[in-house]
């Protein structure tokens, strides 16, 4: 009976209505509104070719991915590292009127021709405000409230983890997660609405809605167990003292102030990833004479032990000290020379 039924669908639903649609995303952003397009066919993700790519086009992408207002069509270049030459551009000529829930929705060209990844589309939304760190020394360190039917509440921490409380530093364009518990100063608790208790997430969610959870207010916590999550800051990293953006002394961004990286621990795994972050090719592993050539700086040391296996698309993701902890000098700040000039 069961397969009768489902024959009936199918022929009452016509050709190709039973599958799914493609799935979109963004990559290589600041957090998941924003990146480069890619859409996913027959299991495979690809780059989406910019011509025609215009406003309306992103308002559908953000729309599909629960993010914000359209704010701009960036190059999809600009997302370190680019897209790989062996991934295809699966389409192109993409047409739609900004009206369209998802992007198979929209008009849009199969066979591509003649479009290669220098001209893969880019999106960038707004990021919807419902999550939150507040009363915490910035945005990526506080008390975490999430909005419902537009009213701010907390989260107990009953079923809380380090795996969902990468998904909030993730949904925030903050850096990884370091650490969450429930936080005991009575001036820092909130008040009002509790919203959510035992949310279980796998780490690897998007947002944290995503995440299973008890229903919306049904708990019996109090604000003695409100959650308090702590992120780093934002990673950004370049080369200096270098001909180039792909050869330098390597330096990171943290807390406003640019600091280095001691060389303890690391390896050609972690070049690697460097080389691949900046979009700069493969790692030349120079000599330490020509590491020497970029002098050493003053100032901050930031990181120090880092351990990569040299599959991360950034340096954030790899093992490292926290930061400022180090038993360095700048006589041991790490270089890095890639093979793109």
């Amino acid at each position: 009976m069961a397969l009768l039924f489902s024959l009936m669908l199918a022929i009452c639903t016509g050709p190709g209505l039973l599958e799914s649609s493609p799935s979109v995303r963004l990559v290589n952003g600041r957090h998941h509104c924003e990146g480069r397009v890619e859409v996913q066919r027959k299991g495979q993700w690809g780059t989406v070719c910019d011509d025609g790519w215009d406003l309306k086009d992103v308002a559908v992408v953000c729309r599909e991915l629960g993010c914000g207002a359209a704010k701009g069509t960036p190059s999809g270049n600009i997302y370190k590292p680019r897209a790989e030459e062996k991934q295809p551009v699966l389409i192109q000529d993409v047409s739609c009127n900004g009206m369209e829930d998802t992007l198979a929705q929209c008009g849009q060209e199969d066979d591509v021709y003649n479009c290669l990844h220098n001209e893969d589309a880019g999106a960038s939304c707004e990021i919807p405000e419902s999550v939150r760190l507040v009363d915490g020394p910035g945005r990526c360190a506080g008390r975490l409230e999430v909005k419902h039917q537009e009213q701010w509440g907390t989260i107990c921490q009953a079923g809380w983890s380090l795996r969902a409380a990468k998904v909030v530093c993730r949904q925030l364009g903050c850096g990884r997660a370091i650490s969450y518990h429930a936080h005991c100063d009575k001036a820092s608790q909130g008040q009002g609405l509790i919203w959510l208790s035992r949310m279980f997430c796998s780490g690897r969610e998007l947002t944290l809605e995503a995440c299973p959870s008890k229903p919306w207010e049904k708990n019996n916590c109090t604000h003695d167990d409100d959650t308090w999550v702590q992120c780093e800051d934002p990673f950004e990293l370049k080369l200096e003292g270098g001909d180039n953006h792909c050869s330098g002394r390597l330096v990171v961004l943290h807390k406003g102030e640019w600091g280095s990286v001691c060389d303890d621990g690391w390896g050609e795994k972690a070049d690697q990833v460097i080389c691949r972050q900046l979009g700069c090719g493969k790692s030349l592993s120079p000599s330490p004479r020509a590491r020497k050539r970029f002098g050493s700086r003053n100032g901050r040391i930031w990181l120090d032990d880092v351990h990569c296996s040299g599959r991360e698309q950034s340096l954030e993701e790899c093992q490292h000290r926290f930061w400022g902890y180090h038993d360095c000098t700048h006589k041991e700040d790490v270089t890095v020379i890639c093979s793109r000039q």
